[in-house]
């Protein structure tokens, strides 16, 4: 491939991959083209790009930027997932996909500057919680204690509201 070609292809995944600060990489090379059309489609649906890259194009274009450490999962054939959702959820569709067709291989993922090693690493990125279920389990972690603050009020007030009498302690 001549050097005009390559540069296109480069400035291309520069273009495509701006502003993209998480994505999962994973073979897809045992896939047949009726298996392989499904599972963009079921990505696609969700909101997930799947884009096949050239390593060494890819390397060139991500380095210095936030996709830069996911160089090392850019070996043998490549294919990277990516789209406007957290990677955390991107990384959750993969596994999925990975657990049902077997021939989908987990090579790596990146979010916010970390880079996670293969499949055990796509798997405990996956298992992580998203910015709104982080948010939701601090909510209510900080809500509960005056839900059991305004039940030990309300077990008052509905006892005096019957005549009993309430026992200082």
């Amino acid at each position: 491939m001549s050097k005009p070609v390559k540069d296109m292809i480069a400035s291309e995944y520069g273009r495509r991959f701006k502003g993209v600060t998480g994505a999962v990489v994973v073979e897809i090379r045992g896939l047949n083209a009726q298996a392989t059309t499904t599972m963009r489609g079921s990505m696609r649906a969700k909101g997930i790009q799947v884009a096949v890259v050239k390593n060494a194009l890819a390397r060139r274009s991500f380095k210095g930027g936030p996709l830069g450490s996911i160089e090392k999962a850019l070996v043998g054939p490549s294919a990277m997932l990516f789209g406007p959702e957290s990677a955390i959820i991107i990384a959750r569709e993969v596994v999925k996909a990975a657990t049902d067709d077997k021939k989908i291989v987990l090579k790596g993922a990146i979010f916010d500057s970390e880079y996670f090693d293969g499949e055990d690493g796509v798997k405990r990125l996956s298992a992580m919680p998203t910015r709104a279920e982080a948010q939701s389990k601090i909510v209510t972690l900080l809500l509960s204690p005056a839900r059991n603050i305004m039940g030990v009020v309300k077990e008052i007030q509905e006892r005096l509201e019957k005549g009993e009498s309430i026992a200082r302690v």
